[in-house]
């Protein structure tokens, strides 16, 4: 009946809410948040293989100074444009190290398994552990890092990304780092628009970055719901009340 109810819901859009903090979403992929500057970097698509980064202390001047050096009037949303240049600076600094320097926009059929790849999981995971070593160095002030989430829908593959909620409003916005190569800037959208938009109301453009990854995802044959449920049981969640992974 559980797989039955979650093909129902698949036929409109669905967003897999996660309440609690980021801990959660990492004790969900078996990843390790971060521990003061050092960082657990997902690679291989879903997790599957994980290596330690340590951000410096020049590393943390010169984020430190790149954010100061966007145009800034000291808004929400000049601190959103701020964040998706950090959040790639990361992602070059550590790419090297990890062996993703070639890591492929959005996902294909020969990235599972490749250490040289990332999929949504992977970099909703490692943006949020770049937001929170941004946010332990004071330089998120407008917004506070939540859980990850998830949205699909017949058409969409289940697609992550990284949350953070602007503290005067309570609005929530996705950052998606999956859309382009490695170190590009991340979409920067809000959450109720993205991807897969909550309402038809809800169709505000990205604010920064390139378009969702798989926005544009085929769509699937008369074996989609087949395909759509065995996809959620091989990541482990068909058993779960809620939610999918991709």
């Amino acid at each position: 009946m559980l797989l039955v109810s979650l093909v129902l819901v698949s036929l409109g859009g669905c967003t897999y809410e996660q309440e609690g903090p980021p801990d959660l979403h990492f004790e969900k992929f078996a990843a390790k948040p971060p521990k003061l500057d050092t960082v657990t970097v997902c690679h291989a698509y879903g997790c599957k293989e994980q290596t330690k980064f340590a951000f410096t202390q020049a590393d943390i001047a010169e984020i430190s100074a790149l954010m100061a050096r966007v145009p800034r009037n000291d808004s929400p949303a000049e601190e959103r444009r701020a964040i998706a240049y950090a959040i790639a600076w990361m992602e070059r600094r550590v790419a090297p190290s990890v062996g993703t320097t070639s890591d492929r926009p959005s996902m294909d059929l020969g990235g599972s398994g490749d250490s040289t790849q990332q999929d949504c999981v992977d970099e909703a995971t490692n943006t949020t552990s770049y937001l929170l070593v941004l946010d332990r160095h004071g330089l998120i002030k407008h917004h506070a890092v939540e859980r990850p989430f998830a949205k699909d829908s017949l058409t969409h593959w289940t697609h992550w990304a990284a949350v953070i909620r602007e503290t005067d409003n309570g609005e929530r916005f996705a950052i998606d780092s999956s859309a382009g190569a490695n170190g590009e800037n991340p979409t920067v959208q809000a959450a109720a628009s993205f991807y897969v938009p909550d309402s038809y109301a809800d169709r505000t453009p990205p604010e920064t970055g390139l378009a969702t990854a798989d926005a544009e995802a085929p769509r699937q044959s008369a074996d989609a719901l087949g395909g759509f449920l065995q996809r959620m049981q091989a990541l482990g969640y068909a058993d779960e009340p809620t939610g999918s992974a991709r």
